[in-house]
């Protein structure tokens, strides 16, 4: 099979179930807000996946083995060699279609899913409302745990997807490069210190991952009404660098984006978390890019 958009529904998944090349995979991790201080608690969606999940699927250990953890930052992108390593060792070739998921927000499903493309896998959606979609629509659900065979991924990367501090850094005053804060109002402007030093990098403009999803269902809005979210930006005219707290929740944006034809996207994959240790690099306080 070939997909053609970052997406799926479920009624799509739930009619290619047993599509023998399709590998569904739930990469759910759940936060919490850390009441005694910064950041967040986070549980793997393991223990829940065992419980139940979309029959087929196998579970992608988000924070450990899909995140390389090794450096100051938490939850940075691995070597292409490494990733391609797991991605081959879970299943997933270079011929598989793949369907990703997760619960409590599709921000781990889009992480997977960026993750995926900028090592030039291109036949990969993530479900669109997610695990409690699927769970609302009453469809089949089953507590197996079938491992897919070995298979040979090939990375090939696209080094212009990712950015790291120094271009942030550099574009900070560049007008042909839009940067996007991902994340909720309150902690852009600085009302809510979630990384250790509140506010925003300076220039980015607020684009709310939870404001492009319908609050009913989970899923995306129409895309007219996501190109209404990114208009005041300028994003659609300019190479556009997303961030959020640890990269994660930026994928939705960036899928977003890339829904509408956005060609040059990049995710700044320290984001707060690395931008925030560094106390000699700005942030701007308020509900302006600054």
């Amino acid at each position: 099979m070939k997909l053609t958009k970052p997406i799926v529904s479920t009624q799509w998944l739930a009619e290619h179930l047993d599509a023998p090349d399709l590998r569904i995979f739930d990469a759910s991790v759940y936060l919490t807000v850390n009441p005694d201080g910064p950041g967040y608690i986070t549980e793997s969606g393991l223990a829940r996946w065992r419980e139940a999940h979309i029959p087929g699927a196998n579970f992608l250990e988000m924070l450990v083995d899909f995140s390389d953890n090794s450096g100051p930052s938490p939850m940075m992108m691995h070597s292409p060699a490494r990733f391609a390593e797991l991605c081959s060792r879970h299943g997933i070739g270079d011929d598989s279609t793949v369907v990703v998921y997760s619960g409590q927000s599709m921000m781990w499903s889009a992480r997977m899913w960026w993750m995926l493309r900028t090592m030039g896998f291109t036949n990969a959606a993530i479900l669109d409302g997610g695990w409690e979609k699927w769970q609302r629509e009453g469809r089949p659900t089953s507590s197996e745990d079938k491992p897919y065979p070995p298979a040979r991924f090939t990375a090939r990367p696209h080094g212009t997807m990712w950015a790291d501090k120094q271009e942030v850094l550099r574009v900070i005053h560049d007008p042909s490069v839009c940067t996007i804060n991902a994340l909720q109002p309150d902690i852009y402007d600085g009302q809510i210190n979630r990384y250790g030093r509140a506010g925003h990098i300076p220039g980015s403009h607020n684009v709310y991952y939870n404001s492009l999803v319908n609050p009913t269902d989970g899923t995306y809005l129409p895309l007219d009404e996501l190109n209404q979210r990114f208009g005041a930006t300028g994003a659609m005219d300019r190479r556009t660098i997303v961030y959020c707290g640890g990269g994660v929740s930026a994928g939705i944006d960036a899928i977003a984006l890339t829904m509408l034809g956005h060609e040059d996207v990049a995710i700044y994959d320290g984001s707060m978390f690395e931008w925030c240790m560094d106390p000699s690099l700005p942030l701007v306080t308020g509900t302006e890019p600054g």
